[in-house]
């Protein structure tokens, strides 16, 4: 079992950072009026996937290099420019100086999940239920597992309808993702992504329709992904979730265990505009 440590945070948050920036990208090559796009800083990454995007934030700030006035300055002007708020998911492992280095810019808190692991391993077959199959989506039904998708996150986060709407021209077209349904007796009930990066599997977007759920749809959808991941090499699987949610619980059962607890960071006052330093100058920038 690798320690949480530094080493290990900084294999986790580049590949959620990998992720949504690919998708970023993945939205500007069928939508090139959304303006998505992502740029390096300081080794964090800041992805712009719309102004109320969920992957609109940075990903590894302050774990790759220390974080100063002045990236912080180049990385705010990158959102505020696109009229989006500035949100940062900072993994404790920044250090205290990173953080009230925010709290000194106007940042608060306003969302904390848990960061989970598990090394991959063979698994020891579980019983299978007949009724439940798990499938990486075939050519044509990218539409099928946007439809599922809406379905599973509409009741709750209805705010995302129009980006999720947009997923199917997205879906297929990212950089070593893919995406599964879960069906029961046949019918599609549950869908999930897998992404993969330097060996580390991602779980994400994960859920179920509310007809079907409590049915054994995401422990399968789970199980699949382990079991794909492992043999596409992967050495390290991860999820995130709100801390204390049922999918913490279905991750934990899974044998997921919590790397550390990590806080989104939003600012709500803006500073006065100040010219660019040098050293923001020098920022490194990707996009595609």
């Amino acid at each position: 079992m690798p320690f949480s440590d530094l080493a290990l945070s900084r294999r986790l948050e580049r590949a959620e950072g990998y992720a949504c920036a690919h998708f970023a990208s993945a939205r500007r090559r069928a939508f090139p009026e959304s303006g998505s796009e992502w740029r390096e800083f300081g080794g964090a990454f800041a992805v712009f996937d719309g102004v109320s995007s969920p992957a609109t934030q940075t990903f590894g700030l302050g774990i790759f290099e220390k974080l100063t006035p002045a990236k912080l300055d180049a990385i705010e002007a990158f959102f505020l420019d696109r009229g989006a708020p500035v949100l940062h998911e900072v993994s404790p492992l920044a250090g205290v100086e990173a953080l009230d280095l925010l709290c000194a810019r106007h940042y608060r808190p306003v969302e904390i999940c848990s960061v989970m692991y598990r090394p991959l391993s063979p698994q020891i077959p579980q019983p299978a239920r007949a009724e439940i199959t798990v499938r990486v989506i075939g050519p044509g039904e990218a539409h099928l597992w946007t439809s599922v998708t809406v379905q599973a996150w509409a009741d709750k986060h209805p705010e995302l309808l129009d980006s999720l709407l947009q997923t199917a021209a997205i879906a297929s077209d990212r950089e070593q993702s893919l995406c599964f349904l879960a069906e029961i007796d046949g019918q599609p009930g549950a869908a999930g992504v897998l992404c993969m990066h330097n060996g580390v599997a991602l779980f994400g977007g994960s859920a179920t329709i509310p007809a079907l759920r409590r049915r054994g749809l995401q422990r399968a959808l789970i199980e699949a992904r382990l079991d794909y991941a492992l043999a596409s090499g992967c050495d390290l699987a991860m999820m995130v979730a709100e801390a204390g949610s049922d999918s913490q619980r279905n991750a934990e059962r899974q044998g997921f265990h919590i790397a550390y607890t990590r806080t989104k960071w939003r600012l709500f006052q803006t500073l006065s505009p100040q010219p660019p330093t040098p050293e923001a100058a020098d920022t490194t920038e990707r996009m595609s």
